[in-house]
């Protein structure tokens, strides 16, 4: 049975994981692999260490913060950068999406919100908002759709450690929650939670908390979501907790799904 692989990963700065990515790419050579937060502009994007390894790559990135990418073995028919919906800010930096054939995939990295009074926290919802319009266009196209990326929400209470302490989290407030539940619902299937149902699995430890991967004190916050016919097709979704354990390591770790051609 032929499988397509697609991975996710916040990296904190691509040029900073490089050897977290050469490790683990050798080892898990993935079809698509979206990252987040690569935190370079466009001209010092390290685009030869993926094209040596065999990946077409899109990219839109700014100095410091944010920044996505999205890297493919096969060539893209389209790729797309930010909202395109007239609106400002268009969020390139934040959002990237490619085609091939009847698939779209759309890699995020959704605003954190910082504070439930910060103006960010609102954006974070309308940011939301915009993407279930943007889905929307895309099923219009009938596209099978993939939405990927650091979407900064736990969706339920087995997505944290204590939930009973979050619950003024800017990534887990109920009205978060509820905003990330309307683009989901009717549109994806959330890929990892088919496949593992169980508590205890997570894609983030906070670097501020001491050994919390030994502790295993995080959040799910990285996800894998598909469209109902295109998750029909997975076979297996997880998270891979190892390249967290490594030297200089990103603060979230990978998130891979895979599905039959």
């Amino acid at each position: 049975m032929a499988l397509f692989s697609v991975a996710t990963f916040n990296v904190n700065s691509v040029r900073s994981r490089l050897p977290v990515l050469e490790r683990w790419l050798s080892a898990n050579p993935v079809d698509v692999l979206a990252l987040q937060e690569t935190k370079v502009v466009d001209d010092d994007f390290p685009l030869p260490f993926f094209s040596d390894r065999g990946y077409h790559v899109a990219f839109r990135g700014q100095k410091a913060y944010s920044g996505v990418a999205l890297a493919s073995r096969l060539p893209f028919d389209d790729v797309f950068h930010g909202f395109g919906d007239g609106l400002e800010p268009d969020d390139g930096p934040r959002l990237i999406g490619a085609r091939w054939g009847a698939m779209t995939v759309v890699n995020t990295y959704v605003p954190q919100g910082k504070s439930l009074d910060h103006p960010d926290f609102e954006y974070k919802k309308r940011f939301l908002r915009r993407l279930a319009t943007l889905f929307d266009r895309e099923t219009s196209r009938g596209a099978q759709n993939l939405w990927v990326g650091d979407l900064n929400v736990a969706p339920t209470e087995s997505d944290v450690t204590n939930a009973s302490t979050k619950g003024d989290h800017v990534c887990f407030h109920a009205s978060i929650r509820e905003a990330f539940a309307a683009v989901v619902d009717g549109r994806f299937v959330d890929v990892f939670r088919k496949h593992r149902p169980g508590e205890g699995e997570f894609s983030f430890w906070d670097y501020r908390v001491k050994n919390a991967l030994g502790r295993n004190i995080g959040w799910r916050i990285d996800h894998i979501l598909a469209s109902a016919d295109l998750a029909d097709t997975s076979v297996d979704a997880f998270v891979d907790r190892e390249p967290r354990s490594w030297e200089r390591p990103s603060d979230h770790t990978v998130v891979v799904a895979r599905f039959r051609r």
